[in-house]
Parts: structure tokens; sequence; C-alpha cells
């Protein structure tokens, strides 16, 4: 794929094609991520080394100085994140679309193997007699036992 053309949906049905895909977003994103860094580094540091403005507070500088290079930080952290996030996406849609439907064709295969052998593992060998069938224990109702205006 070239750089002219656009990644489409159907283009990251394929594993391999999305392997390539993360791989070139990988390739584009982590230099971004490193130069915010280093920009934020620098900046961070250059913000801390100017003085008190006239009317802060003690330690008013060191916080104006983290709170502007903040975002910077943030900003790589989060392009960082996508990196990891299209990662996620591979490892979902891989579960979901290409797992998935061979797992749930084992399971059936698994239930119809049961169902078939359900019966036959329940029933014992005819030895030719019925068996008795035992009486079952009758538990009376727990109001058995009170008498009527008790």
């Amino acid at each position: 794929m070239n750089a002219a053309e656009k990644w489409t949906p159907d283009m990251l049905q394929s594993p391999a094609n999305r392997t390539f895909h993360l791989e070139q977003r990988r390739a584009q994103l982590l230099p971004i991520v490193d130069d915010l860094r280093r920009l934020a580094r620098e900046m961070d540091a250059e913000v801390k080394e100017y003085g008190a403005i006239d009317g802060d507070l003690p330690g008013q500088a060191r916080l104006r100085a983290r709170h502007v290079s903040r975002p910077l930080f943030r900003a790589a952290d989060d392009v960082e994140k996508a990196i990891g996030d299209l990662i996620a996406f591979n490892a979902r849609f891989q579960r979901s679309y290409e797992e998935l439907p061979q797992k749930r064709e084992k399971k059936r295969e698994q239930k119809a193997i049961a169902k078939g052998r359900a019966p036959q593992a329940i029933e014992s060998p005819s030895t030719g007699a019925d068996p008795e069938p035992t009486e079952k224990p009758h538990f009376g109702d727990v109001f058995d036992d009170l008498r009527r205006g008790a």
C-alpha cells in the first residue's frame, strides 16, 4: 500500500493487513511521541527557569510551569495510548470475528455429541426383569403436626 491510498474497513479484514496497518501506524506515531516528549521536557525546563512574576505567592512560579507544560506531556501520553488502542482493536477483532465463530462451532459439536451420548450413558443394560419400583419416602407438610386451634 502506498502513501496515497487510504485504509478502508475492508482492508482491515485480513490478519496480515491489520498487522501491516498496526506496524505502519506505529512507525508513524512513535516519532511523534518521542518528539512531543522531547519538546515537553525542554519546555518544562524552560518555563521552570522563568522567575516569579510580581504578585506571585511562594511556589506559584513552579505551579505555573507545571500547569503550562503538562498538556505537552499529556499529548505524548495520548499519542502513545493511541498505539495501545490500535493493538487492542487488532486483538478484539481477532477474538470477536475470527476466533468466536470457530469456538461456537466447536461448542455446537460438543453439545451435539453430548446430546447423542446422554441417553446411552443413562440407560443401563437390560437384565430382562424390571426392577421393582421403590417407594419414595413421604415427607409430610410442615403443618401436618399442628392441631387445629392450637
